[in-house]
């Protein structure tokens, strides 16, 4: 697949500027949308959008809307667009309408052109698919990626909380979703008695193709022609933006470029940032711990059951009581599998603290509840710590250390000391590293 300009926009209600596009201000009962000016016609496709979405309240509203559907929704009830739409509609939703703490969530609702959209009840009984996500006040922008291939609409999300772009994670798939073969892209939002700024940096879309499937040819999905008109929308577009700073500047001509604020740091904010930037390394240290872990103890796991198979095959073939040390290897292997599980559960609370922990940072440094995480995080590297000594002392003591025995199908095993010293280094250079740090 490749990237498609899907043409010009049209925007009603929006503000744009040179790097984004402001759907709606944090001023109350505001609604904006931007819509693409040409039709779309892709089987499968798939789209990739960056916004922000900020604001001073603990809770915000409404929320913000992403849509594909058979016309432009330029104004409505629904996240600022028209309601009984004809396509699909993935919501974040800010505010909780039904009261049951389910919010912020995404919502994905399908329209086939007569359903009211159920916004008392936050869209729960018309959702296809939904996943709890709090998409507000990021570090970094909120990501959403949403493939339509062979009637499957997933959606992904970056949550924002690293500057890495591809660290999405699952939030929903709904199976045999028809939508309408053409129709226009969108993305719209609106405020209520609270209000959030909701601010789209990107919007991406790609055209997905199977295989040996050829793509039309450039020409036919944009006409040359157009392409003109549009690059000179841009351009008068860019000269409108400069003359108003020119404007900007002879009214104001003490204000002279950036503010000073601007151009250099605070320590504190210096502090903040280095503190960011050393939680996300740990962050993805430890997901790649856990992602590692994962792979050891599937290899375990076929471990067990191989040895397992084969003492009942011995069993079985030779009538006798399988021996006293096949019976010690697989005792041993069990061990080390429940340790490795304690293990990886560890692990996976330490992510979810550290994650907690980088939410609760966004709102300031220095905060009792900020070094109760770190302190949380420590004990748990702790626990880590223990396990893998633990395993050490059950498993390389003189006199039990098992040996693997001869199996003529399989090929050699490897011993447990081994296997063991690869885990503890792994560990302990993962310590090293977090402690340096």
């Amino acid at each position: 697949g490749g990237a498609v300009s899907p043409g010009s926009y049209h925007h009603h209600c929006a503000i744009p500027s040179a790097d984004q596009i402001r759907i709606t201000p944090s001023l109350r009962s505001q609604k904006g949308s931007v819509w693409t000016k040409t039709p779309v016609s892709f089987e499968h496709w798939e789209a990739e959008v960056a916004f922000r979405v900020s604001g001073r309240g603990r809770t915000g509203a409404d929320g913000l809307a992403i849509w594909f559907s058979a016309a432009q929704g330029l104004e409505g009830p629904v996240y600022g667009a028209a309601d009984q739409w004809n396509g699909v509609g993935i919501f974040f939703d800010s505010f909780d309408n039904d009261g049951k703490k389910n919010n912020p969530a995404v919502i994905v609702v399908g329209n086939n052109g007569k359903l009211v959209y159920d916004h008392q009840n936050d869209g729960s009984t018309q959702a296809l698919g939904t996943c709890l996500r709090d998409f507000r006040n990021k570090p970094y922008p909120v990501r959403a990626r949403i493939t339509y291939y062979k009637k499957t609409l997933t959606v992904l999300i970056n949550n924002g909380f690293t500057p890495e772009k591809e660290d999405y994670e699952f939030c929903t798939k709904v199976d045999n979703m028809i939508i309408p073969p053409t129709g226009y892209f969108g993305i719209s939002a609106a405020t209520g008695g609270l209000a959030d700024d909701h601010d789209v940096l990107s919007f991406l879309l790609f055209r997905l193709t199977e295989p040996g499937q050829e793509l039309p040819p450039p020409e036919q999905e944009i006409p040359k022609e157009e392409q003109d008109k549009y690059q000179e929308e841009f351009q008068n577009f860019q000269l409108e933006l400069d003359k108003k700073k020119e404007e900007f500047q002879k009214e104001h001509p003490d204000v002279q470029g950036q503010p000073l604020e601007d151009l250099y740091e605070s320590v504190s904010d210096r502090e903040f940032r280095q503190v960011f930037e050393g939680q996300n390394r740990i962050h993805m240290e430890i997901k790649q711990l856990n992602r590692q872990l994962a792979m050891i103890l599937d290899e375990q796991r076929r471990y067990v059951s191989v040895i397992t198979e084969e003492i009942s095959k011995r069993g079985t073939q030779s009538g006798q009581a399988p021996s006293q040390e096949l019976d010690t290897v697989i005792s041993t292997q069990q061990e080390v599998l429940r340790n490795l599980d304690d293990l990886r559960n560890t692990v996976s609370a330490s992510v979810k603290q550290l994650a907690v922990g980088q939410h609760e940072n966004v709102g300031g440094l220095g905060s009792y509840e900020t070094v109760q995480h770190f302190n949380d995080i420590k004990e748990h590297l702790h626990v880590v710590k223990r396990n893998i000594e633990h395993i050490i002392q059950k498993n390389t003591g003189p006199a039990e250390k098992p040996k693997c025995p001869e199996l003529p199908p399989l090929p050699a095993c490897l011993t447990m000391a081994h296997f063991v010293a690869v885990v503890v280094i792994q560990t302990l250079l993962f310590l090293g590293y977090f402690m340096y740090k």
